[in-house]
């Protein structure tokens, strides 16, 4: 009951903002047209207002129990709210900003002899710049949802180290995570990612979390062609937050702890070992690297279930470590102060908000706000961080500027 009592609450308060802004658009309308062209502005804010609460009536009715296995109507109704609601909020932003800025001027008149600001040809030049900027957004995620949702781009890292084995120069890792089964809505174009990961030729496959949004059943479908990746010495994956059903209403204990348990024996279907606080050691010849994977470990609210002094007992100490760690504030706040060394962990978890900016030499989300690394390679205290960028998405359908991602990672040893 808490859960729907939550869900209901959060409904209501999305409703009264959305009339909120209608009534604000409304009289914006008003204060700038008239006669027939406040008629058909008003037309056109009325339709895309019943659009717009038909959506969020039929995607939350959808998804009363948590974001879980979604559909193509889902999605697109979904995106589309998503995409007329910013485009929106930027717009009245604008408008706001000038309402502001014009009750400061009236106050200031007071005080001044000059002439006043002819207002209607002002607020009516203003609402034509708003209507231009809120376009951007408006364009951008509707690409975001019909282009971008589906680019898989494999990104490519070299990372040298003075203590790799000679026998592991050139080793090749790839590495995909937060997979959000649930989420994906074309079967083809996930086979199509799938393929790439593949024909990279991997040496090692690593997953980094999140399989599923919060069900097993999402990931029922993709069983036979995650079955079918391979790699020269293995695949390995670990949990993420979303693994453990915790944003679903179940309906007993049991039943969320059976999903969980259907979910690791996902992981064992598909040929992933599965690293629960636990290590592995990949040779070649006579020489090895330490493969060492936590369970999910995160700030609040998310589970601080990882035990890295777990994960790493009985390793070999003088190996090179790689930490498959699906939260990268782990690497902040308890890798890097470790007393043994893990030279390289990857993790994913920011999906880099599925939104932002990503330039040669500068880069923006504003998942940065709460993830200070949220994607692409860091190094610090000669240790490494790479953050994927995600290889599915969940509740916007699309990437506005961050694309979905395959990590290729090739270790050489430095000369």
């Amino acid at each position: 009951m808490k859960l729907i009592g939550r869900h209901s609450s959060m409904l209501n308060f999305i409703i009264f903002f959305l009339i909120l802004v209608e009534v604000y658009i409304f009289f914006i309308l008003r204060s700038v047209y008239s006669g027939n062209q406040l008629f058909i502005a008003l037309a056109i804010q009325l339709i895309i207002a019943l659009f717009i609460a038909i959506s969020l009536i039929y995607t939350s009715s959808n998804l009363g129990h948590g974001l879980s296995q979604t559909t193509k109507p889902v999605n697109l109704l979904m995106g589309l709210f998503v995409t007329f609601a910013v485009a929106k909020l930027v717009f009245i932003s604008i408008l706001f900003f000038e309402d502001v800025t014009r009750i400061f001027r009236w106050i200031f008149s007071f005080f001044s002899s000059e002439n006043g600001v002819d207002f209607p040809s002002r607020r009516k030049a203003i609402t034509q710049i708003g209507l231009g900027v809120a376009a951007i957004p408006f364009a951008s995620f509707l690409y975001g949802m019909f282009k971008t949702r589906y680019d898989f781009t494999v990104f490519k890292e070299t990372l040298e180290f003075d203590d790799l084995p000679k026998e592991f120069d050139g080793f090749k890792i790839v590495q995909f995570s937060d997979f959000h089964a649930g989420s994906l809505d074309d079967l083809e174009e996930v086979k199509l990612g799938l393929n790439k990961i593949q024909n990279l030729n991997p040496d090692l496959i690593l997953f980094t979390g999140d399989l599923v949004n919060n069900t097993s059943e999402e990931f029922d479908k993709f069983i036979p062609y995650l079955s079918n990746l391979s790699a020269k010495h293995g695949k390995f994956s670990i949990l993420g937050n979303h693994d453990y059903g915790l944003y679903y209403k179940w309906g007993s204990e049991q039943e969320k702890s059976d999903n969980e348990q259907r979910i690791r024996n996902h992981h064992r279907s598909i040929g992933f070992d599965l690293l629960e606080n636990e290590n592995r050691q990949i040779t070649i010849d006579n020489s090895s690297i330490n493969l060492v994977g936590v369970e999910n470990w995160g700030r609040p609210p998310f589970p601080p279930k990882g035990n890295l002094n777990k994960a790493i007992e009985g390793i070999e100490s003088k190996n090179l470590n790689i930490l498959l760690s699906h939260d990268p504030h782990h690497w902040e706040d308890i890798v890097l102060n470790h007393s043994q060394k893990i030279h390289l962990t990857l993790s994913g978890h920011t999906h880099g908000m599925q939104m932002g900016i990503e330039l040669p030499g500068f880069k923006w989300s504003p998942v940065s706000l709460r993830y200070k690394k949220w994607a692409g390679l860091y190094k610090k205290q000669n240790q490494y961080l790479y953050v994927n960028r995600g290889f599915g998405h969940i509740g916007f359908p699309g990437r506005v500027g961050i694309k979905p991602e395959i990590t290729e990672i090739t270790l050489k040893r430095k000369a």
